[in-house]
């Protein structure tokens, strides 16, 4: 592995550095998928790129190079820049995923208990439940009011903000806790985030006694700082997030610990790529969606018609759109799911194929196959497609592994791969290796980022 390190080979490291403190800060502003989607929208626009609804009603014809974005209840985004090429030859498509593992605010969550002020949570995507507490944790997302004003809420973040968090029992008292099985040493539902502890006074009311006085004063605060009243939970999306700044990490600040790096890590280096396009042969998309950490369903998942529905909507404006060339469109193209693979952690190698693992610094992370077990819910993709991106990588010297998620029968994982492999198209997960998968915080490679950018370029070019 030494000798395939993608360290050894920079004269220069600065690029490398530069463009991993672009994604740090990045990672660091943006912890929903809202925030990404958002983000993604104003860059995008700098960069000459068209709201789609703006345009719809029109009679202009796309013309090669011009470039336009759908987006879908502000969580899924589809940017495309035309290319020379009619549609029907195909795509060449980066497709990532914007959500994260996280706890979601309940709808009906907040409540007093002795003296404490509590919010209800409910977990989203894979978590490691004990990983969850003692930890400083930060509030964003969205409250809607009735009348649809939609409030954007973000807590925890500035300097010298208060954070909120979860309580753990202390080690004192924690010998029949410390007897369970890891799933079962915090529960679901003790994952209730403690948010205040000062009763509000009674204000001279001498007949009237609060019988919640910390719950009335959380509410006070909620009305005065952001103007919500409690029945306003009932359409809020609130997610609890690690709070604060991803971080450099390791002495030599080779690697990036931060939140919602699966899948994060790959939406970034696959939208800087379309971003830094010129005119293509190929139409060249860049598809970042939400769900993909429950199985890509609901509207705003890979699994919805979010996609097909835009590749319709972007032929009718190339003119001389059918059913049947849409099929063809979709039949023809090709994709790198751009996803996370699990790094190798000597601390854990018995879990590991050694011969068959992604390794920090050895360059985006090729899986022809993710599932579980006997490939169960896997892609799989061919060995013509995987020899073209080979190709497509080493002349264009990326740095690049081919691995599994970890031994046959410790587990597995899944992508939106075989999901965009219904409409007949070529698809191969790539993507960074990283430590810490799903955890609050996780680690990646500067290295392994910036080959993934350079990786992800060069097959929009050359697919």
């Amino acid at each position: 592995m030494s000798e395939k390190n993608a360290w050894n080979k920079y004269t220069d490291v600065k690029p490398v550095f530069d463009f991993a403190e672009e994604y740090r800060s990045f990672i660091s502003e943006c912890k929903t998928e809202r925030e990404c989607a958002d983000y993604f929208i104003r860059e995008a626009e700098k960069n000459g790129f068209v709201n789609f609804d703006s345009i719809k009603d029109s009679r202009k014809k796309l013309k090669a190079g011009d470039k336009v974005y759908f987006c879908g209840m502000g969580k899924i985004l589809a940017l495309f820049q035309i290319g020379k090429k009619p549609l029907e030859q195909g795509m060449n498509i980066l497709g990532a995923h914007i959500d994260s593992p996280r706890l979601d605010i309940k709808q009906n969550p907040l409540y007093e208990n002795e003296g404490l002020a509590f919010l209800d949570t409910h977990y989203y995507g894979g978590i490691k439940k004990y990983q969850w507490v003692t930890l400083p944790l930060a509030l964003h997302g969205v409250v809607v009011k009735k009348n649809g004003k939609k409030i954007n809420v973000s807590i925890g973040e500035k300097k010298g903000e208060s954070v909120v968090g979860i309580t753990d029992l202390l080690i004192h008292l924690s010998q029949k806790q410390l007897e369970k099985k890891g799933r079962e040493v915090i529960e679901g539902e003790q994952l209730d985030i403690l948010i205040g502890s000062i009763p509000l006074k009674n204000e001279g009311k001498k007949d009237s006694k609060e019988k919640n006085p910390v719950k009335a004063n959380i509410l006070k605060i909620l009305k005065e700082k952001y103007g919500i009243e409690e029945d306003d939970f009932l359409s809020a999306e609130l997610e609890a997030v690690p709070a604060g700044e991803a971080k450099n990490y390791g002495l030599d600040s080779s690697m990036i610990m931060g939140y919602g790096q699966d899948d994060r890590v790959c939406a970034y280096p696959s939208f800087k790529a379309m971003m830094n396009l010129n005119v293509t042969e190929r139409t060249a998309c860049c598809l970042l969606v939400d769900k993909e950490e429950i199985g890509s369903v609901g509207a705003t998942g890979m699994r919805s018609r979010f996609f097909e529905n835009a590749v319709a909507e972007l032929y009718n404006l190339c003119g001389g759109y059918s059913e049947l060339l849409l099929r063809r469109c979709l039949s023809n193209s090709n994709m790198l799911s751009s996803d996370v693979s699990a790094a190798f952690d000597p601390n854990f190698g018995e879990v590991m194929d050694k011969k068959n693992s992604a390794f920090f610094g050895g360059g985006i992370a090729l899986n022809k196959f993710t599932g579980a077990r006997g490939k169960s819910g896997s892609n799989d993709t061919n060995a013509e497609f995987v020899a073209r991106v080979r190709k497509i990588f080493d002349d264009a010297d990326v740095s690049f592994q081919m691995c599994e998620l970890g031994k046959v029968d410790q587990g597995g994982g899944g992508t939106i791969a075989y999901i965009m492999a219904d409409y007949g198209m070529n698809v191969i997960d790539s993507g960074v290796g990283v430590l810490n998968m799903h955890a609050p915080w996780e680690i990646t490679s500067k290295a392994d980022i910036y080959e993934s950018l350079k990786g992800y370029q060069a097959f929009l070019i050359k697919a």
